[in-house]
């Protein structure tokens, strides 16, 4: 068990790992796992992507398991993307007993991680994957990891939809969140820091190209300026293990964020969501009354129906 400064239980942080299909978010899941393991302190490992063929690392709860992906293609006569929000739509029905098993080991490791599906839009703009990421983020710290393929990063443009991507992530989840600039044992991410840090020398870097999409590049670098001074971002190369430490001091810091920012907002957006869940259930138990009473005086068996149903509906939503 971990405890924190003040004798208290210290909660393991959960690290919900996104990235585009080719960031190497599989090989950076591994690397990280083997180095938890290396430190005696193995992580607690979900595995949401239920397309994926070959896991180099162990899975304690596999979305594969409990979901066919290819059955589910088959029978919903499913493209590749549907196949897999359809799946994790199937997993989410069933996230209540995922999290039992999360809460009995939230004290005894000290992350838990969290792979999802290389179609980053799939889980982040799906409702399962707010459903999902929401659940999680209830429970204890949580911070969203945005791998980004460093090589690929090299063009103006390219950068800039990644951090469109990581702007998106952020606003969506709200949560507190690391980018990791992957493969520098590839390409250094220099290139990438200097352009986040003055914006100047990303519009410099676009200057020799006079289209519409460099033109909207340079826009776009200027409106993300406040943007990249609230975000941590690492070098890493997950062949080499460069940049673990580093990463990993990144994610406490993002920790504390989450304690002293990110929690009061959630707990607020929960308190809101369940004060309009209220209401919404006390308009639907008035129409049912107003419905049963049919303009003649409630009948003691029909107000023993308002009193079940409402017995009802409580339990569903408690």
């Amino acid at each position: 068990f971990f405890f924190s400064m003040s004798g208290e239980e210290k909660l393991a942080t959960t690290l919900l790992v996104v990235g585009m299909a080719g960031s190497g978010k599989t090989t950076f899941m591994q690397r990280i796992t083997s180095y938890l393991h290396g430190n005696t302190n193995p992580a607690y490992v979900i595995n949401l992507d239920p397309a994926v063929t070959h896991m180099p690392f162990g899975a304690n709860i596999d979305i594969r398991d409990t979901v066919n992906y290819k059955s589910v293609m088959k029978q919903y006569e499913l493209g590749p993307n549907g196949a897999i929000i359809t799946s994790l739509n199937l997993f989410a029905t069933r996230f209540d007993q995922v999290l039992q098993y999360v809460e009995k080991r939230k004290t005894s490791v000290e992350y838990i991680l969290v792979d999802t599906p290389g179609q980053i839009e799939v889980f982040n703009w799906s409702a399962s994957g707010t459903i999902i990421t929401e659940a999680i983020a209830s429970m204890g710290p949580t911070v969203m990891v945005y791998v980004v393929d460093t090589e690929r990063s090299t063009s103006p443009a390219t950068f800039m939809s990644n951090m469109l991507y990581a702007c998106s992530i952020l606003y969506k989840s709200k949560l507190p969140l690391i980018i990791v600039f992957n493969k520098i044992d590839v390409v250094r991410h220099d290139f990438a820091l200097e352009w986040m840090e003055d914006c100047e020398r990303f519009e410099e870097a676009t200057m020799n190209d006079d289209t519409f999409m460099a033109s909207l590049t340079r826009s776009m670098g200027m409106v993300l300026e406040e943007f990249y001074q609230n975000i941590k971002t690492v070098g890493f190369s997950a062949m080499t293990g460069e940049g673990v430490d580093d990463f990993f001091d990144a994610v406490k810091e993002a920790a504390q964020d989450y304690e002293t920012d990110y929690k009061v907002q959630l707990n607020k957006r929960i308190a809101e969501r369940k004060e309009k869940e209220t209401k919404e259930k006390e308009a639907n138990l008035e129409k049912l009354r107003k419905d049963l009473e049919g303009g003649d005086p409630i009948s003691a068996k029909e107000e023993e129906e308002v009193t079940e149903f409402k017995s009802f509906v409580d339990m569903m939503s408690s």
